[in-house]
């Protein structure tokens, strides 16, 4: 089913407020309580809603590094990217895996406390994922922007 701009208006504040009460969500989006209400259920049952999380702040829970690392493999078979993403899905540090179009395979976001911990889970983790055959990493020195809100 196809949204709408009332749909979207929801989809928007949600994404930047996912706490916010029913009835303040119904006020900002201009609908009565119920009818909000109905069309959020509906838009989680569809699937546009896909989950409600609490984003945390990576300095305090003391993994203030962000390092992004380009995997190369040394092949494209299928059960070499399978082997790859089942074992990089379990290194707890990584935040995301991308298969990538371009000089390298995957590029993957891990979390470290500093130089020192990402070289730990670089030697416990990344250097043991299977297939590797090049990889590089850049530290991020400061975010620029960053939002989980995609644009609706």
């Amino acid at each position: 089913m196809l949204i709408d701009s009332t749909d979207r208006r929801i989809l928007t504040v949600l994404q930047r407020q996912g706490r916010i009460s029913n009835a303040d969500l119904a006020e900002k989006v201009n609908l009565s309580a119920s009818a909000c209400h109905r069309r959020v259920h509906r838009l989680e049952a569809e699937g546009y809603i896909v989950g409600y999380v609490a984003l945390l702040d990576p300095r305090k829970m003391g993994v203030p590094a962000t390092v992004f690392v380009e995997i190369t493999l040394s092949t494209q078979a299928e059960e070499v990217l399978e082997a790859f993403e089942k074992a990089v899905a379990r290194i707890p540090d990584v935040l995301e895996c991308h298969l990538t179009a371009g000089t390298a395979d995957y590029i993957i976001k891990v979390v470290a406390e500093d130089t020192e911990d990402f070289a730990r889970i670089h030697r416990q983790h990344l250097a043991r994922l299977p297939g590797v055959a090049k990889m590089q990493s850049s530290f991020a020195l400061r975010t620029v922007c960053k939002t989980t809100a995609l644009p609706v």
